[in-house]
Formats: structure tokens, sequence, C-alpha cells
């Protein structure tokens, strides 16, 4: 609910804290005070239209800040029919302290405005998604609910408590969809797919006929190195076994003087013990020497001068390198892109067979979501029915015994829509057209309907206002005091469905009388009352002492000469304050008015403690 109101700057406004009250919160004051001002200060805290005419005159920018408490409903988990306020805010990080929720929005004087939430600056259609889920203002402008036709199916399905059967449609369409985007992907042109495979075909038989295996290139490389330098390889090996073991003889080499001076040692150590360490580290060179030489001899004999095989191993690295820069950094992703392409080209192959097999399914779905769509639509015509029937009770109650409402459900054909069973029930209906189905045939045909996730129906609220006059849909009627009793009928009936937690009815008396002025301030305060749960807080701008007589705290708007400006104040009335008020909207400050007053607060008490 709406806690507190801070507005600087706006209008006649120089700065007002306003704070209300949970229950009816009434606002009055003469003309031109500057009631319907705070109204409109609310209506731009909530994402309206901005215009520099709104800064007061002599200030840079005019301010309003509102803080808010969420209601529980606001906090609970996400449901089908959409995320809660809660959850928005802390997918934008958002999120306030405990259940406190701040909305601000700045006007400046060159006409830039600035909306925040919670202290960080928003994009006023974030501001605007959060504000019209916390407030409800009937007056001309954008924030009235009823008047979106979009969310009529949704109040009619939380009156009528159908989230469950409602739930199960949603996920059948969500399913649907997904197998759709499937279906859609493989029913591609019949010309791109045959490319596609011949492309697939050949990438796999080319990565498929190098019989690449890991690590493969660096052998490649180090081969390469040994074939292209084989004869320079053979010399260094020839010098290095010609240092060890000189095989012409003309000079003993390393192998034969290490050998004499094994012997020499040998003889030292037969004389001198300590010395045989010596020996043994003698002993252990030359047969690591030996198998030097042995390693030596035999790589020799390995290396080979072979141009066949360099050229071999030339042309397998540009393989390599040629696949390398078409498919991957190294084989490894030469591989996976082959296995990759593999699977495509499977899937691809068989698109056919896959498509049949989506195709059953999605026949499937389809039945299915025109089965539940069907149960579900007749659910909602019943409740539409008693919906009707309670509004026209409401609006009896407004003095408009003659004003008709009803539920338009309606059915649009779709050749790629749900299968429902044809001919239909009574009422249910292509597009808008009132033609009563004709008798069921013997074996009903299957008829094809637009659906989404909310089902197959097409809900709008309709009103007729005046005798003779056709049901005309809601957000067609026209303006004045039927209009505001209208939206106070339905409210009556949907409050338990609308979640909406804050209603402002901006001057809602205009056209009515005093007797219907205690009607409709009786209607206001059952809104804040609810037997399934907490109810709405309302505010109300009100001329007519018999509906303010029914506000659980009372808002006096004034205007008042400050120096040379006019500005606007607001004081909360109290007992004798609220009598004088009272008896001065009845037009008259007299004795007799103020007894009059007393009598009707204390009608109005016995009325709210029976309740």
């Amino acid at each position: 609910m709406l806690v507190e109101l801070h507005i600087r700057n706006f209008a006649i406004i120089d700065e007002l804290h306003l704070r209300f009250s949970p229950g009816l919160n009434v606002v009055t004051g003469e003309t031109g005070a500057g009631k319907s001002i705070i109204v409109d200060a609310v209506t731009l805290l909530l994402g309206g239209k901005a215009d520099a005419e709104m800064v007061r005159a002599g200030a840079e920018r005019a301010e309003i800040e509102g803080h808010f408490a969420l209601p529980p409903a606001a906090q609970a988990p996400d449901t089908e029919e959409g995320a809660t306020l809660a959850s928005i805010l802390a997918a934008e990080g958002l999120e306030g302290e405990g259940d406190a929720i701040i909305l601000a929005r700045e006007v400046r004087r060159e006409g830039r405005t600035v909306g925040r939430i919670n202290g960080r600056a928003v994009s006023l259609s974030l501001l605007s998604e959060v504000g019209h889920r916390l407030v409800d203002i009937h007056n001309q402008g954008d924030h009235l609910s009823l008047l979106r036709v979009r969310e009529h199916v949704a109040l009619l399905d939380r009156y009528a408590g159908l989230g469950d059967l409602r739930a199960r449609v949603a996920a059948e369409v969500r399913m649907l969809r997904q197998l759709r985007r499937e279906l859609a992907a493989l029913r591609q042109d019949e010309r791109e797919r045959a490319r596609r495979i011949d492309l697939l075909t050949y990438q796999v038989e080319e990565i498929g006929a190098a019989r690449l295996t890991p690590g493969e290139e660096t052998d490649l490389m180090a081969e390469r190195t040994r074939l292209a330098n084989a004869e320079q390889l053979l010399a260094l090996a020839g010098e290095a076994l010609q240092a060890l073991e000189d095989e012409t003889g003309e000079q003993p080499g390393a192998t034969d003087r290490l050998g004499e001076a094994v012997h020499a040692l040998s003889r030292l150590a037969r004389i001198d013990g300590d010395r045989r360490g010596d020996l043994q580290t003698a002993e252990t060179l030359a047969d690591s020497l030996s198998d030097l030489v042995r390693a030596l001899r035999l790589y020799r004999e390995a290396v080979e001068y072979n141009p066949e095989r360099l050229q071999e191993v030339e042309e397998r690295l540009n393989l390599i390198y040629n696949l390398k820069r078409k498919y991957g950094d190294s084989i490894k992703d030469i591989i996976a892109y082959g296995e990759q392409a593999a699977r495509e080209l499977e899937t691809v192959s068989h698109a056919g067979e896959r498509i049949a097999e989506l195709e059953q399914e999605e026949e499937k779905r389809l039945r299915a979501i025109g089965s539940l769509g069907a149960e579900l639509s007749r659910a909602r015509r019943a409740a539409g029915e008693r919906l009707a029937r309670a509004v026209e009770q409401e609006l009896e109650d407004l003095r408009m015994a003659k004003a008709r409402f009803g539920v338009d459900i309606a059915w649009q054909d779709d050749p790629d829509g749900a299968y429902v069973p044809e001919p239909a029930e009574a009422g249910e209906r292509k597009g808008k057209g009132k033609e009563k189905a004709a008798p069921a045939p013997e074996t009903p045909s299957l008829r094809r309907v637009a659906f989404d996730a909310t089902g197959l129906d097409r809900v709008e609220f309709l009103v007729s206002a005046n005798p003779g006059e056709p049901l005309r849909p809601l957000a067609k009627v026209a303006s004045g005091g039927e209009t505001s009793r209208l939206m106070l009928a339905l409210k009556a009936v949907l409050s338990a469905a609308d979640a909406t937690p804050t209603l402002i009815f901006d001057e809602i008396d205009v056209g009515i009388g005093g007797r219907v002025g205690a009607v409709v301030g009786r209607k206001l305060w059952g809104l804040t009352r609810q037997a399934t749960g907490p109810g709405h807080q309302v505010l109300c701008v009100t001329h007519l002492p018999q509906l303010a007589a029914y506000g659980d705290a009372h808002l006096k708007v004034e205007k008042r000469i400050i120096g040379e400006r006019t500005a606007t104040a607001v004081t909360a009335l109290k007992d004798g304050d609220r009598l004088g008020e009272l008896a001065a909207m009845l037009g008259a400050e007299t004795e007799t008015a103020r007894r009059s007053v007393a009598e009707m607060l204390e009608e109005v008490s016995r009325e709210k403690n029976q309740a």
C-alpha cells in the first residue's frame, strides 16, 4: 500500500508530506485547492507522461517520491500467470529493505525526466510496470487495469478460481511451442537441406579419410627435421664415433685410452686399497662409453637419406595444415569438428523421420490443448454469467438498475490452432459473432481454434449503461458518473481477484447525488475488507459528505497564500475538525448541519461495526 507521498515543486504545490492509512482515505477540499493535482502527482510517479509545465514556477525541478509496503501476494513465488512484483525487483537488482519499496520521479525545467526505484535510476517502462502493479488510478489516465482488455481473462480466472486448470493449459502450450521450434528448424528449404547434406558429407569424409591421431603432427615435424638433415646427421655421428673409437687404427680413441686408464687403476688399487673407488668410477665410465658407442652405431645405421619419405611427410603435414585452417587449431579440434558434423549429418539425413515423429506429437498436443481449453472455456462461461449477475446487482445498488453487464468469450479460427470438436457448445462462437452452433452431427468434425498460454478464449468485459443500448466493450464506455459507478461495481465484485493493492478514485462522485453517494461510500469502504484476505487500500477524492463519512482517514486540501505565492496545504482531520469539514461540504456550517453530520457519522460507525 501507499504509506507516504512526498511532493515538491509540482504545479501549485510547494512541498507536501502526506501519510496514508490502511482502509479508506478520503480527500476533500474546495474546487481548485489541488486535490486532483495530488492524484496527478501519483500518476506521474507511476510512469505517467511528464511535462516541463508541471514544474512549479520559479523552481528548477519537480520531485515526487512514494513509499510503499509490498503486500504478501507481491512477495509470493512466480506463478504460471507471470512474475510477481518481488521477483521483478530481484531480477533487476532493485530489492528494498524488508517489504518496503520507494518510487521516485523527477521532472526538470528543461524537460528531462528521471525515474528511480529504491534509489536506482530505471527506465520509464520498468517504472510503469512496477507502478501499475502497486496502484490503480480511476480517472482519465492510463492506470485503470479494468480498461486493459488483455487483463480481463486473468481477472475472470482469479474470480472463478481457475488457476490450476489454466496452469495445465499453459504447460501444454509451453511444450507445444518448444516442439514447434524444433519442427521449424527441421522444416527448412529442401534445397538448402540438400546443400547442407552435401557439405556435411564432404567434411565428414575429408576428416575421416585423413585418419588423424592426436600427437601425430609433433612426431611428423620431428621426422621431417631428421630426413631433411640426414647427411649432416650421419657426418656428425661419424665424427663422434671417430673420437670415441678410431676405426682406422691410426691413433687410439677415447674408448681405448679409457681402457688403459682402467687397467692402470686396477693395478693401483691392488697396492693402495683406498683407490678402489676411483677404479669403480673408471669402470662405470668405460661401460657408459661402450653403451654410447653402441647407441651411436645404431643411430648411424638408422639414419638414411630418403627423399621419397621426406616428400610423404611434407604432404602429410600440408594435409594437416589445410584441415586445421578449415576445422580447428589442432588435430583434437579437427576430430571433434568431424564428430559434430557426423551427428548433424545423421540428424539432417533423417529429418523426414524426425519430422514425422514431431508432427504426430504436435497433433497429440493440439488435441490436449483443445480438450483442456474447452474445459477451461466452459468454466469461464459459467463464471462469466455469475460475474455478470453480481456486477448488475452492484449497479442496482448504485442506482443503475437498468444497466447490463456481460462477459464476451469468443474463439478465433486458426488453421494452425488447437483441435476442438465441432459444432461447439452454444456460445462458443467463431470470432465475436453471436450465432448459435448448429445441432451436432453424428460424427462431429474438428475445428481449429487459436490459442495461447491462457487457453482458447478471447475475453472482454461488456457493458450497457442505458436501456435499449447494446452491450459495448468496457474500454469504449463514455466517461462520467455512469462510468465511475460501473468501475466501482466491477471493483466491488472483482476486489478479491484484483491483486493491485492501492486503488485511487478521483472524484468518483461526479454526476451522482447524496443518496447514491452514501452507497458509493459504503462500496468503497467494502473494498478495504475481504473475507478471503487483506483488502485494498483505497484513496478517494470526493465532494460528497455522504461518501466522505465512510473514510477511515480524512485529508483536507486547501489553498493558502504564503507571501505572495499560492500553495497547497493538506491537513489530516480528526473528530471536531472533521465534523466541521463535512458540515461545510453540506453547504451550511450551522449547528443543525453539525448535528446532521454527527448523526451520519454515527450511522456509518454502526454499519462498520456490524460489518
